[in-house]
């Protein structure tokens, strides 16, 4: 790939990056190994062939980005539901918490009352946003530890007529905790009530079809579970319910219904779009399809997950949620209580040793969490659960 003066062949490397998929091992020596492995939430360890995508300049105007992005769009609502008409994708820049922002300032109007779920700190996050939008909102809260409670959210609907609009967290990353979906979207769908759905942890590496749950705006990001690298966020929005949305954005940059009519013409982004993570995105999308698709990238995080916990175990470490609320994307350990826990010094140990875990997000238990998504194998859980096996940790 390099000519003899060490100068990278950029016509070669077009040549491969133009191709549908990289999949050719030259191509793989002109990208580094990561000097450790991402056992986080998101951004993530990402594939060679991902990041080689990036290698590759595009221009925003240009027919075949603007290809690129309808393809993308395509592809997620493949993935999001059968009922394929119904939905469309909206693209937009900037980070997951960007596009939670931009649809709930793009959805909730002056005439509608928003009822906020929360169990962690994402949906917190949801209420700050709602706050600074000034929007009409009800807030409800459960532990942290606890999934939200069915009931409770139908005793508030029946209190407050007026809510238009219910918005929670699939997959709280603050803990690990899974929401249970079907009951929750069935008790909101009961009162025809819309929902939104913060799916940023989970769509891509949990399997639901939106038009089933009844989701109107669902919102994920693309360095989460599709294995895509940081730069922008997607809604996945039910289109008469997105028509309904028009001039209701107090911004401009962060209007989900502008930037979608001018996705519809052509593909083009009404703003500068982050070209490189855009490529490296459809990318892993193809890298997706090839995996086995949604469920077969749900077995292998599983796998991880329930390999992880029993060498945890094994080692002394209890996980803070039960078991039947665990999800497979990321899981919350308390510190062990037989011995002085330096975390600091557990993490720079593992960093060293070529891994980087996360820190507690909660007050009430001491805690560190452990991910188990991006380009994660059994055999990189080994590898971690033995160096843990030899660190000392106190």
């Amino acid at each position: 790939m390099e000519n003899k003066q060490g100068l990278i062949n950029k016509e070669l490397i077009n040549q491969k990056l133009t191709s549908n998929l990289l999949s050719d091992i030259d191509i793989y020596s002109l990208i580094p190994d990561n000097p450790y492995l991402l056992l986080t939430p998101g951004p993530l360890s990402t594939s060679k062939s991902v990041r080689a995508a990036m290698l590759f300049d595009l221009c925003t105007w240009d027919s075949d980005y603007k290809e690129l992005t309808q393809k993308i769009r395509k592809k997620l609502i493949n993935f999001a539901t059968k009922n394929t008409e119904k939905y469309t994708a909206v693209l937009m820049q900037g980070s997951g918490t960007f596009c939670v922002e931009a649809v709930l300032g793009s959805v909730i109007s002056k005439n509608s009352k928003l009822l906020i779920l929360s169990n962690g700190e994402y949906g917190k996050r949801i209420e700050q946003i709602s706050k600074r939008l000034n929007l009409n909102y009800l807030f409800y809260s459960t532990p942290e530890n606890q999934i939200i409670d069915i009931n409770s959210v139908e005793n508030i609907i029946l209190e407050n007529e007026d809510i238009t609009h219910v918005a929670f967290v699939h997959c709280e990353t603050t803990t690990g905790i899974l929401n249970p979906l079907e009951k929750i979207s069935k008790t909101i769908k009961k009162y025809n009530k819309k929902i939104i759905l913060d799916a940023m942890s989970s769509f891509g590496g949990i399997e639901f079809d939106i038009d089933l749950h009844g989701i109107d705006f669902m919102i994920s990001s693309a360095n989460k579970c599709i294995e895509g690298v940081p730069g922008f966020a997607f809604v996945i929005a039910n289109k008469d319910e997105l028509e309904k949305t028009c001039g209701v954005a107090p911004s401009l940059s962060l209007d989900i219904y502008d930037q979608w009519k001018e996705m519809e013409k052509d593909g083009k982004w009404r703003f500068t779009s982050p070209t490189h993570s855009v490529r490296a995105f459809y990318q892993a999308l193809l890298e997706l399809e090839q995996e086995g698709g949604i469920k077969a990238r749900n077995k292998r995080y599983k796998n991880n997950q329930c390999h992880l916990v029993e060498g945890m175990e094994e080692l002394g470490f209890k996980c803070l949620i039960a078991p039947e609320f665990q999800s497979p994307i990321i899981t919350s350990f308390l510190y062990p209580e037989s011995i002085i826990f330096n975390f600091d010094k557990f993490y720079l140990d593992l960093k060293r040793n070529g891994f980087v875990i996360y820190p507690g997000k909660i007050s009430t238990h001491d805690t560190f969490r452990i991910g188990n998504i991006g380009k994660i194998y059994k055999d990189d859980i080994d590898r971690l659960l033995n160096t843990i096996r030899v660190i000392k940790f106190w």
